[in-house]
């Protein structure tokens, strides 16, 4: 049996983010914080290049590819914690960058709704508890939320109507 150290270097050479994302809870057993943290941080460095790349041959990501949506799932957590840390600018320029980089309309047309709650200067934990429906997106299995309550619905009819 290989260490996980052996198989997170292959993983990252082969560039093959969907493998690092399945050796998460292994890395979460047995490695120490500053090894976690450049664990999550070389997932995020490898969907950072294949965003570029993506960008640069002006093409979308296709959820049923297990590359692109490892890819997604990495940027998305990203915006998360930028938008966590009260970071509304960015996230909501991640969230825009989101919505048009994925062939998929439901999550395109979730990341959209997400960047008009940021951009509405809704507090992260606000979003949380008032504007996401955090058990039909674990009914779903989603790794986005991609179910919003009536609250956020009426909020996001007004933001349009002004």
């Amino acid at each position: 049996m290989s260490s996980l150290k052996e198989d997170v270097l292959k993983a990252q050479q082969n560039g093959d983010i969907a493998k690092l994302y399945t050796l998460q809870q292994r890395a979460q057993n047995e490695l120490n914080e500053d090894e976690l943290g450049r664990f999550y941080a070389n997932i995020l460095d490898l969907a950072l290049e294949r965003l570029t790349e993506t960008l640069e041959a002006a093409r979308v990501m296709n959820m049923d590819d297990v590359q692109d949506f490892a890819t997604l799932q990495a940027l998305y957590e990203y915006a998360l914690e930028h938008y966590s840390a009260s970071k509304h600018t960015d996230a909501s320029a991640l969230f825009e960058i989101l919505g048009g980089l994925s062939g998929d309309e439901d999550f395109s047309a979730s990341m959209k709704t997400h960047q008009v709650l940021v951009d509405g200067n809704i507090d992260f934990e606000d979003f949380l508890n008032e504007m996401a429906d955090l058990d039909e997106v674990e009914k779903n299995r989603s790794f986005y939320i991609n179910v919003f309550t009536k609250k956020a619905q009426n909020l996001l009819d007004d933001m349009k109507a002004d």
